[in-house]
């Protein structure tokens, strides 16, 4: 199972730069070293399904309309329980390409289950990325303080002594 990190590393693989999207997983290298780092295969088949899940998990942080793109990826899924000497291991039951891009959206059911409200995409509109705010009073706004914090808070500040005469 994926853990919060690789699904954080997934979510933010479009940062924006220079005002522009950039993908991070555009090109096939990118995505087999990620797959590969945690377990995957590298093939191409893995990267057309972890594409698609990622892409679905950003939608719904984002608060689009993602259920089409998410009941794809999870269509056919089966998840059993195994015997083992500390017990019951949960084990996923569908066709190796996949598995990563399952993994990858139960990671995210995971955390909005353990920690819910608290994966979120930053504050900054002009930002790409998510956040998961760890902090006990659940107030995190930004991605990083250092950039888009302090961005958005250095902008603020311009405006409010623009507007004093």
């Amino acid at each position: 199972m994926l853990d919060d990190e690789a699904l954080m590393q997934a979510l933010n693989s479009t940062p924006v730069t220079d005002g522009r999207r950039q993908d991070l997983w555009r090109e096939d290298d990118d995505v087999d070293r990620w797959a590969l780092a945690h377990g995957g295969l590298g093939s191409a088949g893995e990267r057309r399904w972890l594409r698609a899940a990622r892409d679905a998990l950003q939608a719904v942080g984002s608060g689009t309309s993602a259920e089409p793109g998410l009941r794809h990826v999870l269509e056919g899924v089966r998840k059993v329980p195994q015997l083992s000497a500390s017990g019951i291991e949960w084990h996923v039951e569908v066709e190796p390409e996949r598995r990563l891009a399952v993994e990858l959206v139960l990671a995210w059911a995971d955390v909005e289950q353990r920690m819910p409200g608290r994966l979120r995409p930053c504050e900054n509109p002009e930002c790409r990325l998510f956040l998961l705010d760890r902090s006990r009073a659940n107030t995190a706004r930004w991605c990083s303080m250092k950039t888009c914090g302090n961005r958005l808070k250095a902008r603020r500040h311009q405006a409010r002594a623009r507007e004093t005469p």
